[in-house]
């Protein structure tokens, strides 16, 4: 069954950008949270251009090669300048969540006002046999909140940013997570938890 999943870069004290991010100024100063990115001598078989090192390499790859749809908020789709009409991830479709219009959304890309739980259903749908990646902090918080979350990744980064936007926003209760795995490596220490179940 497909799962939907976050996993983003994020600084110590829970920021997914740097100070100003926005559309022509990107993640703002927290460039940082990515460095990870490009700083081993291994390369990402998904994502060319990514040379980390082999324990962020085999993480990273795993993550990414399990994604078959991604929602992503306006805020993320505006700091990342509209992922150029395409989207994060090569060959896999993208899908907006927004209250209202998005300027600039592509014929490759699907813009939906009707909230999470719809963006979802279509990402699901989209995904086939694989599963659907949340990229954004209010997209995450409104899944989270909404239950329809499964797992999430932290790419845990050893700096405090100060100020962004953060990864998880005000939340109507506790939601509790399990630790499945946790593996250090150079410039990043990568957490994966389970979303726990009431049932």
């Amino acid at each position: 069954m497909t799962k939907v999943f976050s996993a983003l870069a994020v600084s110590v004290d829970g920021y997914i950008t740097g100070r100003g991010p926005g559309a022509g100024h990107g993640l703002g100063d927290g460039s940082v949270l990515f460095d990870w990115y490009f700083d081993g001598d291994t390369p990402s078989e998904v994502f060319d251009g990514f040379r980390m090192s082999a324990a962020s390499t085999a993480v990273f790859d795993r993550v990414a090669s399990r994604v078959g749809a991604i929602v992503a908020g306006r805020h993320t789709y505006e700091d990342s300048d509209g992922f150029g009409g395409g989207s994060p991830h090569p060959d896999v479709p993208l899908f907006v969540v927004s209250h209202g219009p998005v300027p600039g959304v592509s014929a490759a890309q699907t813009l939906v006002t009707t909230g999470i739980e719809d963006a979802i259903a279509a990402a699901r749908k989209a995904a086939g046999d694989k599963d659907v990646a949340l990229m954004g902090g209010g997209v995450t918080t409104s899944a989270l909140a909404a239950g329809l979350v499964d797992e999430v990744v932290l790419h845990q980064v050893p700096v405090l940013l100060g100020g962004g936007r953060r990864y998880f926003q005000d939340l109507p209760e506790h939601i509790r997570l399990r630790l499945v795995e946790a593996v250090p490596a150079p410039g990043v220490t990568h957490l994966h938890y389970e979303v726990e179940s009431d049932d």
